[in-house]
């Protein structure tokens, strides 16, 4: 009977006579290495079973040297996945560090949505001012991608964002997701010149239909409660459509082109940027910017570029001042791409759920407040198919993001 006495008031006694091997404590298995925790031959005082330790099995705890980086993850999870468990777990399971936290994820979820609602609002009222009086969207959609360009130049030349190495395939990569940008982008600039903002955004909310149909035939599998939810989306945007007091076939077309564009941006983004997955959103925004700048202000040049002076004239004296103008339409440039940069931020900081029901309630308070501004006249029927349309694009939004949180999870 052998006695060690590590607490002189609470021996640990070992049934067996046998000595131990201090070598056996160390066992390598392939690759992975295991320890018997000291700690774990500690916690049950009365004759232990060697083969089942408090713990682990066979008391070993397995540490797996992570080769991406130097930190030794259990079980070999990265960071990322290791998230995932951590979101997966109950809350009770640190009640002190939620109580610490909560407040803080409160404050942030306020502030990123507040910024990005905010930010939106002022890019539509601002783009539909300078429409109103320069009805020329080639135009004005070229100069907001060179004011996002722009502004992606300063932050990476002020290394206030890291810049991503740039390589041909890189290049090649974006052309695709780039061209498909620029046609959602003119196309929903067309529809801002020719309707109301409102009827676009209650058109625009029909995006999903588009994704869902054409993510089938590119053998995407989906559930029945995904399908049912666009019933009411292809509804509500009948019904709409047919009672909008500025209605016209040029806005309506351009707002449905400007959903099949951005549903190809965002299918060709998966297939072709595969193996460019270092590069973070707000980047890949800032290239595709810059990219969809050279593909459409030779073609506005075309399209438009006879009407742009006699345009600007006419604008200068509605509006009175040139300065007006100057700050409108700079203004409409700067939301443009912030807005944008505050959605890639705010899917980074919060989970696809909570994402997708923000980008619902972003489009409702973008249409109350170009209502408010403009005062645009709104019939009972229009209300009504707008709030079935949005309702619609919310009951996709959830299951489709509960289907990605729960895939992730397993």
């Amino acid at each position: 009977m052998l006695t060690l006495n590590l607490i002189s008031s609470s021996p640990v006694t070992f049934s067996k006579s046998n000595p131990i091997n201090a070598s056996s404590l160390f066992i390598r298995t392939q690759n992975h290495k295991y320890l018997i925790s000291p700690s774990s031959l500690l916690n049950k005082p009365t004759s232990p079973n060697f083969t089942k330790i408090h713990g682990y099995p066979l008391g070993l705890t397995p540490l797996i040297q992570d080769s991406s980086a130097k930190n030794e993850y259990p079980f070999g999870i990265s960071s990322k996945n290791r998230s995932l468990i951590a979101k997966a777990a109950p809350a009770e399971s640190n009640p002190e560090g939620d109580g610490e936290t909560k407040p803080n994820k409160t404050l942030k979820l306020a502030l990123v949505f507040g910024f990005w609602y905010f930010q939106n609002i002022v890019f539509n009222i601002y783009n539909k001012k300078v429409l109103n009086v320069f009805p020329f969207p080639w135009l004005l959609a070229s100069f907001q991608l060179f004011a996002g360009s722009v502004w992606m130049l300063v932050l990476w030349s002020l290394k206030l964002q890291p810049c991503p190495k740039i390589t041909k395939p890189f290049i090649v990569a974006l052309l695709g997701p780039a061209l498909f940008h620029t046609i959602g982008h003119i196309s929903a600039c067309v529809s801002f010149s020719k309707v109301a903002v409102s009827f676009t955004h209650v058109i625009k909310s029909a995006e999903p239909v588009f994704s869902v149909i054409f993510s089938s035939f590119l053998g995407d599998t989906y559930p029945l409660k995904v399908w049912l939810s666009i019933l009411p989306i292809v509804f509500g945007c009948s019904l709409a459509a047919v009672t909008e007091v500025s209605f016209n076939f040029g806005g309506l077309w351009g707002a449905m082109i400007s959903n099949v564009g951005f549903v190809l941006r965002n299918i060709f983004s998966k297939k072709s940027l595969q193996n460019f997955k270092e590069v973070d959103g707000l980047n890949l925004y800032g290239w595709i910017s810059i990219i969809s700048l050279f593909y459409l202000f030779p073609v506005a040049i075309f399209v438009e570029g006879c009407q742009w002076i006699p345009g600007y004239y006419k604008a200068i004296e509605a509006v009175a001042k040139p300065s007006t103008f100057y700050i409108w339409v700079l203004l409409s440039g700067i939301f443009y791409h912030l807005y944008n940069q505050s959605s890639y931020q705010a899917l980074d900081d919060i989970s696809p759920l909570t994402f997708s029901v923000g980008n619902t309630m972003k489009r409702v308070v973008v249409i109350v407040a170009t209502v408010l501004v403009f005062r645009n006249p709104v019939r009972p029927l229009n209300a009504l198919g707008s709030a079935i349309a949005i309702l619609g694009t919310f009951l996709y939004s959830q299951a489709t993001a509960k289907k990605k949180v729960e895939g992730s999870v397993k």
